[in-house]
This record gives structure tokens, sequence and C-alpha cells, in this order.
């Protein structure tokens, strides 16, 4: 099994349409880089947040990126499930994304059967042409999860970690049926048996293109 060294990434931008999305995508992959690479400096853009979940996303980005990061952290104001319509304002957006030049972008899995996640995905893609590009995953009602080709081993105290923020800092989601601990760990143990991760647990992404150089 192939190997790519992450030690060498500096610049990552990472893309979510909602509050909490980037979290569940790549929240491990994410605290992981922060605690073994020093100097990482991080654009964390959610494109939907209305009312408190404004202040959630805020919250749980700085927790995520508390250790040895610099960060920007950006909430825009689109309106959630309607991403669709809103394509040619969200693609102005990336469009100013350009200037952060990222050595990696986490965006949303591109088969991803929610309509915004899709969006910002296939705009990652038209708009960083020649980018290392991670695809992360949601879990969700609608069964979409795929076959990853890529995958981040995790210890299991970083990915009880990961859980905790989420669970501490998105508490108008604490209802929703999938949304608890045990479906944010059971995905991560699943990944790390088809690494297979040493650490037992890992987060999975799908890479389209990879250019060893």
């Amino acid at each position: 099994m192939q190997t790519l060294n992450l030690s060498t990434l500096k610049r990552v931008l990472c893309v979510g349409a909602h509050a909490d999305d980037i979290e569940i995508g790549c929240g491990g992959t994410l605290l992981k880089l922060c605690r073994d690479h020093g100097g990482l400096d991080v654009m964390w853009v959610v494109f939907s947040a209305e009312g408190a979940r404004d202040r959630e996303a805020r919250r749980s980005a700085r927790s995520f990126l508390a250790s040895g990061a610099a960060r920007r952290i950006v909430v825009k104001k689109f309106k959630g499930s309607f991403f669709p319509y809103q394509g040619a304002a969200i693609k102005s957006e990336f469009e100013k994304l350009k200037r952060f030049e990222p050595d990696v972008i986490f965006t949303h899995y591109r088969d991803d059967r929610h309509q915004d996640h899709r969006v910002l995905s296939d705009l990652t893609w038209n708009t960083f042409r020649r980018h290392l590009v991670l695809e992360y995953e949601v879990p969700k009602y609608d069964g979409d999860l795929g076959c990853p080709n890529f995958f981040v081993p995790l210890d299991e105290e970083l990915c009880r970690r990961k859980v905790s923020y989420i669970c501490k800092h998105f508490e108008t989601q604490a209802g929703r049926q999938w949304f608890d601990e045990e479906t944010f760990m059971s995905l991560m143990r699943l990944r790390g048996i088809e690494c297979p991760a040493p650490t037992r647990y890992a987060e999975a992404f799908y890479c389209r293109k990879v250019v060893a150089g």
C-alpha cells in the first residue's frame, strides 16, 4: 500500500456546506495535522450557518484548530438546501479562495446525495485545477457512503476528542437520529478496518487525482 507524507503540507483549505460538515468529515485528520506538524496555515470556510449554527461553527473551528495552527475561520450566509440555485454567487466566493494557494483542499464527496454538498464538491474541482483535493464523507439518511481510496489512520484519543468536540459544540443537532458518538466512532472504526490501521481507527477520503513528484 502506497503512502503520502502529510508532514509536507503547510496550507490547508477546508470547505464545508454547513456547520459541522468539516468536523464530521475530516476533523480527526485536522487534529492529527495540527498535533504532529507545526506551522500549518488553515483556511476554514463554512458556506451556510444561520442563527445559533453560526456561533457553533466558529466555536468548533477554534477548538479543532487550537493546537499550533494559524487559522482563518469564515462563515458565510448562503441558504441551506438551496445551493444549486445560488451557484453563481457561491462560485464567486470560490474565486476569492484562489488567493490562499492551498497545498491540499478538504471538500465534500462528489457523489454525496445532499445537493449542497455536491455543489461545493463540483465548484472545488472547477476552481482548483492543479491541487490535491481530498473529498470527505458525511454519514446520513441517504445511505451514500462509497468505497474511499485514501485513508488517514488515527489513534483512539484523537477520535474521541473529535467526537467530543462535535457533540459539545453542535447542540442544535443533538436531536437528530444519526447525530451521536456511536455513529462517528463506528465509521472511523470501519475505515480503520479497511486500511488496515494499526491504531484501529481512520478517516477516509476520495482522492481522484494525485501527482507524485
